[in-house]
């Protein structure tokens, strides 16, 4: 039996409205402050959602899986630079269990497509890479 295709409005994180503070939204990703813990730093919730965008510009239809993806290859470059001491960075983890105040239907939507990370000065600088991926 053929595997069913994909169900774009079921399957793609377009957007996200959990029960956080703080939400930020840019062309991919989606943020927000998640509550701080004695003694610890300030942290975010990073959420890579599976929304395309090029030229600046958000497109109307998503790629199911697209945000696991990119946070499948950026917990890689992170363990890559991470196993050489190239440079400190703010991943402090993955698993959304460590996420208060989710619900399991949120949880479920969000595991492998976040970070959980502490708060930093962004540099604005931007790459792009065309071509290559």
């Amino acid at each position: 039996m053929a595997a069913a295709a994909p169900n774009l409005e079921r399957d793609a994180v377009v957007s996200t409205a959990l029960p956080l503070p703080g939400r930020r939204s840019g062309k991919v990703r989606d943020l927000y402050e998640l509550p701080a813990q004695p003694g610890e730093a300030p942290r975010v919730l990073v959420v890579a959602t599976d929304r395309v965008s090029a030229f600046d510009v958000v497109m109307p239809t998503p790629i199911p899986g697209k945000g696991r993806l990119l946070t499948r290859i950026s917990l890689a470059w992170f363990r890559f630079l991470r196993q050489r001491g190239i440079v400190a960075d703010h991943l402090l983890g993955d698993e959304v269990a460590i996420v208060p105040g989710l619900s399991p239907a949120d949880r479920e939507a969000l595991t492998g497509r976040s970070m959980v990370c502490r708060t930093v000065r962004i540099v604005p600088i931007e790459c792009v890479v065309r071509g290559w991926l």
